[in-house]
């Protein structure tokens, strides 16, 4: 059997019928910086932005979603601060304790996609030291907490959209023979 293409109309429509109706929440892409958008006077749903209609910024929105509580939903961006590229050693710090989660979460979305993953620290012109030095330690934590997920389970909506990819794109043996490894990322 021929496995599908990897297509971001197909996940978005995965998304959307997983979502739209349980969590009133729709994947969307967009042509900037990605944004979560919750309801409001003017939009009844939730809007999970992604930027340029990429797959990979997709799925690394979808891993934030995933992971924020009710009241977080509520909030533009999740309530999260965004500290642009050309973050200080310190502000890099604070900023990887924040995406060790989602990016380990993306990491076993990707595998279930059968998309490779490249952990991200975003900070292309900052500190020598917040972009060198912390890379290695970064992927470890990335590395760490997929493990942690995949022995205790993935949040409830991961683990749903993860069993709807792997169907859709017929990964269950290939997601089973996978072997997260911090030196792959």
């Amino acid at each position: 059997m021929v496995k599908p293409e990897l297509n971001v109309e197909d996940l978005i429509q995965l998304f959307n019928t997983l979502f739209v109706e349980g969590e009133n929440t729709r994947l969307v892409a967009g042509d900037d910086e990605p944004i979560y958008l919750p309801a409001d006077e003017h939009t009844p749903h939730h809007r999970l932005i992604f930027a340029h209609g990429f797959y990979e910024s997709a799925l690394h929105e979808i891993s934030h979603w995933c992971i924020a509580g009710s009241e977080r939903r509520q909030l533009v961006d999740f309530g999260y601060w965004y500290e642009p590229d050309g973050r200080s050693a310190a502000q890099q710090r604070a900023f990887e304790q924040v995406e060790v989660k989602p990016q380990a979460l993306e990491w076993i979305l990707s595998v279930a996609c059968g998309r490779r993953f490249r952990v991200s620290t975003d900070n292309l012109n900052g500190e020598a030291d917040a972009v060198e030095h912390g890379l290695a330690q970064f992927r470890l934590a990335v590395g760490e907490q997929a493990q942690r997920y995949l022995q205790q389970g993935l949040p409830a909506r991961a683990e749903r959209l993860r069993q709807a990819l792997l169907t859709f794109y017929q990964r269950h043996d290939d997601f089973v023979a996978y072997r997260f490894d911090a030196s792959q990322i």
